[in-house]
This record gives C-alpha cells, sequence and structure tokens, in this order.
C-alpha cells in the first residue's frame, strides 16, 4: 500500500502541470488492456494532443466489468473526456454465464482498487495528455462507494468523485483523511425508486457528507437502481463545470434554457 500511496501522491503532486501525450491512439477509440491493470481507456473524438483533457475514472457496477466504459461513454460525452474504466476486485458471484465483476470494501480489496487505480492513471498518462488537475473518480453502485473511498483516501489526486447509486462506505477509516477531503466537489445521483440505496440512505449521507464539510450537490432521477440518461446528462455538466468554474446557479439556469 506504501508503494501504491507514493505513486498516487506522485500525481497529486503535479497539480495543474498538463502531462504529455506519449503516442494516444485516434479519438473515439477503446483500448482494452489484458495486462495487471485491468482497464479499458477510452480516447475523445477528434483527440487534440496538445490540449490537456480532464480525466474520469470510472468503476462500474455489480454484474459488469471495465468495458462497461464501452457503453458508458456514447451516453456521456465523445468529445471532453479522456477515460479509463476499471476492473472490480472479486468476481459478482450473482452473475451466471459470463465475466462479470464487483467491488468490496474489506481492506485489502481496498489496496487492491487503489492498485488498479495507479495502473489505469499510469496507462492515461502514457496514452493521452492528461490535466493533473481535472482528474475525476466515478461509479455505480458498488463502484460509487469504492469511489468515495478512494477519493476519500487520495483527496489531492482528484477535482471531484461522483457516485451514482453508490452509498457512502462505513468502517474501515473511511473519513479519516475528512480535512484534506474538504476541498473534493461531490456529486451524488440516486434513483428515487431504489431500493438498495434509498431516499433514507442518500438522506443520511448527505447529512454526513455535510457534517465533514464538503462540498455536495444531490440529485434525484424519477428511476430505480440504474444508470439512466439524464443522470449521465448531469454527470457531464457537473464535471464540465469543475473544469470552467461555473457556479451551481448558472448550471441550473443553463437547464432552464434548454
Amino acid at each position: 500500500m506504501k508503494r501504491i500511496d507514493a505513486t498516487l501522491a506522485t500525481v497529486a503532486g503535479e497539480t495543474a502541470k498538463p502531462l504529455a501525450a506519449k503516442g494516444c491512439a485516434s479519438g473515439g477509440v477503446f483500448i482494452s488492456e489484458a495486462d495487471a491493470s485491468h482497464a479499458t481507456l477510452f480516447t475523445p473524438l477528434h483527440y487534440e494532443a496538445n490540449y490537456a483533457y480532464p480525466l474520469l475514472i470510472w468503476l462500474h457496477g455489480p454484474g459488469e466489468s471495465e468495458v462497461q466504459l464501452r457503453r458508458l461513454m456514447p451516453l456521456l460525452s465523445l468529445r471532453n473526456y479522456v477515460a479509463v474504466g476499471l476492473r472490480g476486485t472479486m468476481p459478482d458471484a450473482h452473475v451466471v454465464g459470463q465475466t462479470a465483476y464487483t467491488w468490496s470494501q474489506q481492506p485489502a480489496h481496498v489496496s487492491l482498487a487503489a492498485e488498479r487505480l495507479s495502473a489505469g492513471l499510469a496507462l492515461a498518462r502514457q496514452k493521452c495528455n492528461i490535466h493533473a488537475a481535472r482528474i475525476f473518480l466515478a461509479g455505480f453502485a458498488t463502484g460509487g462507494t469504492m469511489a468515495f473511498r478512494l477519493a476519500l483516501l487520495y483527496p489531492d489526486l482528484f477535482a471531484g468523485v461522483l457516485s451514482l447509486c453508490g452509498a457512502f462506505p462505513r468502517g474501515h477509516g473511511a473519513l479519516r483523511r475528512y480535512h484534506a477531503a474538504r476541498r473534493l466537489a461531490v456529486f451524488v445521483g440516486c434513483g428515487r425508486y431504489s431500493s438498495a440505496y434509498s431516499d433514507a440512505m442518500a438522506a443520511e449521507d448527505l447529512r454526513l457528507l455535510f457534517a465533514a464539510g464538503m462540498q455536495v450537490e444531490l440529485r434525484q432521477y424519477p428511476c430505480g437502481q440504474e444508470l439512466c440518461p439524464a443522470m449521465l446528462q448531469d454527470m457531464d455538466r457537473w464535471m464540465m463545470a469543475q473544469v470552467t468554474g461555473e457556479t451551481a446557479a448558472a448550471q441550473a439556469a443553463s437547464r432552464r434554457q434548454a
């Protein structure tokens, strides 16, 4: 874990320095890495090597894998981000007949998730020009919970964290770095009809995040425990607002005019 911490701290220390591209594939391409990184890389359409892109790191939900990124990006944005999808830390026993994974909050799995985060970052930096101050970590369900935990472990690395239908992590020192995490921008999306992440759970998480002094935007959608198009549209708007410095009030006005 100390080696992983040192690697991630190196990236965090490069806050505003764009990271040079090294032979990034042409835009709109997905590259799946079969090595230990267990990652899928996406490069945006009309990729410009001289532009330092925001990076989205995606943690899939249960019953999926890193290749979920192939379905996600066309619904999110094909132009705004370089993106990396990471594989969950354990096979999903509830899925039969296909390769599927999920994320566990046990300490050994958190360490493995941090290793995959480090490898995914290295992959993106090797292939593309990434702006080190514009890295976002996001996930769905168990992936959202792991996104929260990793962002709280390494708050200096991320511009923001997004959890879609994923509960805030409990136990194992989740908030031990909450003073450093106060600068983190947080987006939480939940489905109104979800039984896995109910309104009551979301409200409790919101109270906890506010008590920790974090900036939080919570949005609810007319869906269950699922990724819906409106959720992804708001995710894109929110990340771009963090990149451009647009305020929440300006975002709301923009949505009303749309």
